[in-house]
């Protein structure tokens, strides 16, 4: 346990008051502050907000999260907060903020977010999908095989179905075929 300053906590407390003060004009630069602070009280201050459902103060929790030299935990979270049925809708601007984050381990949540994310979390996606260079295994190809399932039993209503499955079929092919020997 990481023992509690009451003076950074009341100033960790003000900044993040302000960051979210809908009023505010600049809101970042409290972000920033948050974000020089750096420390563990500030990582969980602001993963709380990215978490609490409130698209505009988690996009700028996300903001200062990616200013954060340790920055692995608020990525998680974000992905969480991304994949959250109940953010599919309204989750792009969030889909946004993964460029500021280290995405080469984190194929399979990038698409699953291009399966199943609204127009624009998914073309974000897609553009992760094609330009990130991704650390992969035959067990992330179990995993998006895993998912692409699943996307195939709930399609999409919006019309982008086959373009989507035309898509993802190219993706794990191409996964299968560097994969070849080591699947046998």
């Amino acid at each position: 346990m990481i023992p509690s300053d009451p003076e950074q906590d009341n100033t960790i407390k003000s900044l993040l008051d302000r960051l979210l003060d809908k009023t505010e004009e600049q809101p970042l630069r409290f972000g920033e502050k948050l974000a020089k602070i750096g420390s563990h009280q500030a990582r969980k201050a602001l993963i709380e907000v990215l978490r609490q459902g409130d698209m505009e103060n988690a996009f700028l929790a996300t903001k200062a999260l990616a200013m954060m030299e340790e920055k692995e935990e608020g990525l998680d979270t974000l992905l969480e907060v991304i994949h959250l049925p109940a953010n599919r809708n309204h989750n792009g601007g969030l889909v946004s903020l993964l460029e500021e984050f280290d995405l080469s381990e984190k194929f399979v949540d990038i698409f699953r977010i291009y399966l199943f994310g609204n127009f624009k979390a998914s073309a974000l996606a897609k553009e992760h999908l094609d330009y990130t260079e991704f650390e992969m295994s035959p067990r992330t190809l179990k995993k998006a095989e895993k998912h692409y399932k699943h996307f195939l039993n709930n399609p999409p209503s919006d019309g982008s179905f086959e373009i989507k499955k035309e898509e993802a079929e190219a993706i794990l092919s191409d996964l299968k075929d560097l994969f070849e020997d080591e699947l046998g």
